[in-house]
């Protein structure tokens, strides 16, 4: 395993996009941002991450949609993606995970178990 230094956040939301980097800044994470399916692309072309957390409600494709689509590609399927949002059905859950995604964190995410979960990882 690689430890985790490079974080991908994709979020349409600029608030939470501000919150989730000031916390992994402050634990000496470098971060990268990307607010949509076709930007998260090109972030990743330009900077392969250790690590994605992935919003699950956004327009155009989907989180759900996105990690599949990210877990499938043979350049990145290596990556994990911690599915982050405020959909918190345990049916969303197993959806993310069958999707791809490593881990699921809910909104408000608490920084101390989204740190952990990193860590679990890294």
């Amino acid at each position: 395993m690689m430890p985790i230094k490079k974080v991908l956040i994709v979020d349409d939301s600029k608030t939470e996009l501000m919150v989730l980097s000031d916390l992994l800044h402050r634990h000496g994470y470098e971060v990268h941002t990307a607010d949509c399916a076709e930007e998260a692309f090109k972030r990743l072309a330009e900077r392969k991450p250790d690590l994605i957390l992935m919003d699950v409600v956004m327009p155009g494709q989907n989180g759900f949609q996105l990690t599949r689509a990210i877990s499938r590609d043979p350049l990145y399927a290596d990556v994990p993606i911690i599915m982050c949002t405020s959909k918190n059905q345990e049916t969303d859950r197993v959806w993310g995970i069958r999707q791809g995604a490593r881990d699921y964190v809910t909104k408000p995410v608490d920084g101390k178990e989204l740190l952990a979960k990193i860590e679990a990882l890294g």
